[in-house]
């Protein structure tokens, strides 16, 4: 890396007047990203590579090139790594003023994100959708650059928001450029490996440095040394004299290439005088860059203001209107150079120096790091401003604040419960080895026995977020039952925590499976006034323990409750998707759409973009059975988009069940094969079970009915297994009857007739009389597929009422009422075809053409060349909501709501949003 201001205009991989050496390719790829910006196409580029080895130049000349263009930069600061936001913060300040034309939650997001406001901590992908329509706004008038120098020294609330921004560059005239050492914390996207200088280049660099000639065979081994590092080149040679240099006597030893360059800086230290070396050393422990700051801590410690000749001479470090270091390994080096009692010393005058009403956050790391001794005061004070950090959604600093915090606390319980918070606070923010370790400092305590339960919960919540582990059910009803006599109401909310564990794991739990927490939870105490989880999870228990005559009832009641104005969206956005998913095991079609449909629009409001994965899939169930697979295919590309935005797990469920529905041979199958490795990879049994029901389905669909009788039979080796074993018998059933083994099916049978019994809704009422009929001799057969299609035609299900009439019709076919058959067959064969379900279409078509009659071929629409972004936002447009909305709806910009729209006018050749309407 480079120098931002060298004296006599050297750069570390450049001659005097700023000309970089070499570098064609690298400035290419620069320029060329600038051009697109210019043309509204926004882009990203990630440029790394080792210190010193010029990526702050490329920077500097990205700058320069980008003529006509706005600029903002911001600066990673190891030092402001624990303080949320900071660098964004940076990025954005020259665009605040924008900030009244964001809609309000992202207004409100940013402002509290910033410390411009109080109010509740925001999500960090909330935070970035802001700065994203921020940057989008200042880049409205001319394009904007958009530069963030050692970039892995983000602090992580910087880090998501800007990996959230730099994945949403579409039709912005934005380009976002990083310099970062490593890719650990942006990783996915354009990437330019900035690499040493060539050997010719590498020569005149140094040569032009040189104060005197030097021998041949000393320069190559200087240059192999340095193996071409520009920084290195122009540091190495600094305070050897010309003899040395001549005769390469006391040329560095092979070392690590930056502690070469730091014990370079460390001999120009140690020449410099007391004062020089102090204020370098309040310079080095302040993040800031603040001359003020600097100076009044400067005063406190009695050095004079004519030291900054000194270290400015010497070419380390300027004070303009910010206080910059040459490189960061001059900083690095003043700081280790140092003695323990000295930095302690900078530290300390650099608290005394920060204003405690301006800036009590930094005042107060200051003080932490001055301490020496356990101090309840400081410690105290670290746990205000983790309590501040944790408003502004920056749950890694609360983190750092706490953990500091635990360690200058002499009280040993007080020390335990600051450790405690800490890990919690870690977990929030995803540091998941970190919460850990501060998990092993807490529970030594001494705990009380509430504590000891957090510390069960708090463990099994990591295992979860890890890995959907096997051990979080166990955690979590360890900690339910220490719980309970303690807080009735937490404890409820534990047991529905581990129960939902131990149905993710399904067939590969470990010994807490879901029986076993569904017993513990039928015997857990009901409140007096149960609210809807409280009826979930009773609901939920008496499913899996006593079955659906006894569940059912249970689950419709929380399902009422559910939908009670008084479900906080707190609880709404904890619990909605589990609500929506038991109203679809109890057949209840209706509530599955509303409560995701309310759980997506508060998931987007709020910005809680954690749990939207799930959700969106979710949702995309409702879409599959509804027979819009395009919409299911928007949902499931959203939350794909979401879960890598976030760094989340992605939810394959949804990709699974879209892929059995269209039934696209091999693609489906492989799919369906490389899920299933991850599932059992996770010891996540209920994506197993997904995995054999799409299976099954998509057999049933090709007609390979032995195929989908055996995944079926799989799938359905535990009926009490929720979520997907009631449409795994449904699959059993139509394969058995098909495949000639009928008495395989009449067990299925009765498992799905309990099932459907004890719902009695029109979808579990047709299903069951499909089924039945399916299994029936003929003269009882005809009058059950006239129920089920009564059923049925009612309601928004076309995929069964769809299934239904294929099966109708076969069975006319094969009672050789040819016209009779060809009427279901041909509804089928077109709401099939229609749907995109194209295996199901396939097997209409073959029985169709079995009657005499030849299938019409469905006409292409310019509708089916939409992409499902494009389709999505267009029907968002015709349903009236304008291009803002839509884009924070769909977490992108306006700019890239108008390119879409764009696209999907010319492919359906419309002018207008009407047309729009009329079109769709």
């Amino acid at each position: 890396m480079l120098s931002r201001e060298m004296r006599g205009g050297l750069t570390a991989a450049g001659l005097p007047g700023g000309q970089l050496l070499g570098r064609q390719l690298e400035r290419e790829v620069i320029e060329r990203l600038l051009a697109a910006a210019r043309g509204g196409h926004g882009g990203v580029l990630v440029m790394y590579g080792e210190p010193g080895v010029g990526k702050t130049a490329l920077v500097d000349h990205g700058v320069k090139a980008a003529d006509g263009f706005r600029v903002a930069r911001a600066l990673g600061v190891e030092g402001e790594m624990e303080l949320p936001f900071a660098a964004l913060q940076q990025l954005c300040a020259p665009f605040l003023e924008l900030t009244e034309r964001l809609p309000p939650p992202q207004r409100e997001a940013i402002a509290v994100a910033f410390g411009l406001s109080a109010g509740p901590a925001a999500s960090p992908f909330l935070v970035g959708l802001a700065a994203l329509g921020l940057l989008s706004e200042a880049a409205e008038e001319r394009p904007l650059l958009g530069v963030v120098d050692d970039a892995q020294w983000l602090d992580s609330a910087s880090a998501r928001a800007l990996s959230f921004v730099a994945r949403r560059l579409l039709a912005e005239r934005i380009a976002l450029v990083f310099a970062t050492r490593d890719l650990s914390a942006l990783t996915g996207f354009p990437e330019l490996h900035v690499e040493a200088l060539s050997r010719r280049d590498a020569r005149a660099l140094l040569e032009s440095v040189l104060p005197a000639p030097l021998d041949d065979r000393v320069a190559e081994r200087i240059i192999a040394e340095t193996r071409g590092n520009p920084l290195a080149l122009l540091e190495l040679p600094r305070g050897l004299s010309p003899s040395q240099l001549a005769g390469g006597f006391g040329l560095p030893a092979a070392e690590p290439l930056s502690a070469r360059i730091e014990e370079s800086f460390a001999r120009r230290l140690a020449d410099l005088p007391i004062d020089a070396r102090r204020l370098l050393l309040v310079a080095a422990a302040d993040p800031v860059g603040d001359p003020a700051l600097l100076w009044r801590a400067a005063e406190r410690l009695g050095i004079p203001e004519a030291v900054a000749e000194t270290v400015e001479a010497e070419d380390l470090l300027t004070l303009g209107p910010r206080v910059v270091f040459r490189h960061p390994l001059v900083r690095s080096a003043v700081y280790r150079a140092a003695r323990t009692n000295e930095r302690r010393e900078a530290h300390r005058a650099l608290a005394e120096a920060t204003d405690a009403r301006t800036d009590p956050d930094r005042r107060a790391w200051h003080r932490a790091q001055a301490a020496s001794a356990p101090d309840e005061d400081v410690a105290a004070e670290l746990q205000r401003s983790a309590a501040r950090a944790q408003a502004r959604g920056g749950f890694a600093a609360a983190g750092a604040f706490l953990e500091r915090s635990s360690a200058l606390t002499l009280d040993e319980a007080q020390r335990a419960t600051r450790a405690l918070a800490a890990a919690e606070a870690y977990e929030q923010a995803g540091a998941l080895d970190a919460a850990l370790a501060l998990i092993a400092t807490a529970r030594p305590g001494p705990l009380d026995e509430f504590q000891r339960a957090r510390v069960d919960v708090l463990r099994a919540r990591v295992s979860f977020d890890a890995d959907r582990g096997r051990e979080a059910p166990g955690l979590l009803l360890a900690a339910a039952e220490r719980l309970e006599p303690l807080d009735g109401g937490l404890t409820r909310e534990i047991y529905l925590d581990a129960l939902t564990a131990a149905m993710f794991a399904g067939r590969l739990s470990g010994p807490t499976d879901a029986r076993t927490v569904a017993a513990a939870a039928c015997d857990a105490p009901m409140p007096t006034r149960p609210r809807g989880a409280d009826l979930l999870l009773h609901g939920l228990a008496l499913l899996i323990t006593k079955g659906h005559a006894a569940g059912t009832p249970v689950v419709r009641e929380a399902l009422t409750a559910f939908c009670s104005d008084t479900v906080s969206d707190q609880e709404a956005l904890r619990w909605l998707w589990l609500a929506g998913r038991a109203a679809a095991y109890i057949w209840d079609y209706d509530s599955w759409d509303a409560f995701t449909a309310r759980q997506i629009r508060l998931s987007r409001e709020s910005g809680a973009l954690t749990v939207l994965p799930l959700t969106l899939s979710t949702r995309a169930g409702v879409e599959l059975f509804m027979g819009d697979l395009a919409t299911a295919g928007s949902l499931v590309q959203e939350a794909e988009a979401v879960a890598a935005a976030t760094d989340g797990r992605n939810v394959p469920y949804a990709a699974v069940a879209l892929a059995a529905f269209r039934g696209r041979e091999p693609d489906a199958s492989r799919l369906i094969a490389t899920s299933t490795e991850d599932f059992v990879a996770r010891g996540e049994g209920m994506g197993v079970t997904l995995g054999q029901w799409a299976s099954a389905m998509l057999n049933n669909g090709l007609a390979r009915y032995d195929a989908a009788l055996a995944a079926a039979e799989q799938a359905a080796e535990d009926p009490r297994e929720l979520w997907f074993s009631t449409w795994t018998v449904v699959e059993l059933v139509e394969a058995a009857a098909r495949s000639g083994r009928a008495d395989h099916g009449a067990d299925a049978l009765q498992v799905l007739t309990e099932s459907t019994d004890a719902s009695e809704t029109p979808w579990a009422l047709g299903v069951q009389a499909r089924s039945r009929a399916l299994l029936s001799d003929n003269d009882a057969a005809e009058p059950l597929y006239l129920e089920a299609l009564d059923r049925l035609q009612p309601t928004r299900l076309r995929v069964d009422l769809a299934r239904t009439q294929l099966v109708y019709g076969e069975w006319l076919r094969r009672e050789r009422r040819r016209l009779d058959a060809r009427h279901q067959l041909r509804a089928a064969h077109t709401l099939f075809t229609d749907m995109g379900m194209e295996a199901f279409a396939e097997r209409a078509r073959v029985e169709l053409e079995a009657t005499g009659e030849r299938a019409r071929r469905r006409t292409a629409d310019a509708a089916d060349q939409l992409t499902p972004q494009e389709a999505q936002i267009a029907r968002l447009a015709a349903q009236g909501h304008t291009n803002r909305e839509i884009a924070a709806q769909l977490f992108i910009s306006p700019s890239t709501v108008e390119y879409h729209l764009r696209k999907a006018f010319r492919k359906l050749d419309v002018k207008s949003r009407t047309q729009l309407v009329h079109r769709l």
